[in-house]
């Protein structure tokens, strides 16, 4: 009976990544939601939710895999919860008056990194369905996971860490990590796409 328990617990990894999804509304909530906080307080605060539940998804990677813990469970909501908590910081990004000047511009990195997500986890999928193989994570689509975190915590946090012209005023910083976010998102996705396309055969 204990060894069923014991088999039935949630192991840490699994937590982690429940706690990521759990972090992304509270996340919203503090880009989106009309409090009544400074815009300095919302964009550090903001920064400092998306970091740490950021690191949550290194962190679990490295345990699951040094103490053998990876779990079904664990292999199709690791990925989701990192997908839903980019999708939420660009959606916030997008809807909060704060970033209003950035707006024409990450519009358009927002649906190539939504759109890349999309496409290659419908690869993964299809890939899985057909051949069981199940396929890991790229250098290249880890190196796109880091710009994309860097650059939205770069959006959040240049007004407060460069405050002068020319980054106060024209979000230099800002631009320069939106263009290689979105240079990396789209490299690895047609990487993804070149490498995995025989799945996608529309005679089968």
């Amino acid at each position: 009976m204990e060894t069923e328990k014991k088999k039935r617990k949630m192991n840490l990894p699994n937590k982690l990544t429940l706690f990521r999804i759990c972090m992304v509304p509270v996340f919203l909530v503090i880009l989106v939601a009309p409090l009544p906080i400074p815009e300095t307080a919302v964009r550090i605060t903001a920064a400092a939710l998306f970091a740490l539940t950021s690191l949550t998804d290194m962190i679990d990677g490295k345990i699951a895999r040094k103490y053998n813990l990876i779990t079904d469970f664990g292999k199709f909501m690791d990925p989701l919860a990192d997908k839903f908590l980019v999708f939420s910081a660009m959606l916030g990004i997008l809807t909060n008056e704060m970033f209003a000047d950035l707006r024409p511009v990450f519009v358009w990195a927002a649906a190539v990194v939504i759109f890349r997500e999309l496409a290659v986890t419908s690869i993964r999928l299809v890939a899985a369905g057909k051949s069981g193989l199940v396929i890991a994570a790229s250098w290249l689509g880890k190196i796109k996971t880091t710009t994309q975190m860097i650059c939205i915590v770069a959006v959040f946090l240049e007004p407060l860490i460069l405050p002068f012209r020319p980054f106060a005023e024209w979000h230099i910083l800002s631009y320069v990590f939106i263009a290689v976010m979105t240079v990396m998102t789209l490299w690895s996705g047609i990487d993804y796409l070149t490498k995995y396309w025989r799945f996608l055969d529309p005679e089968k």
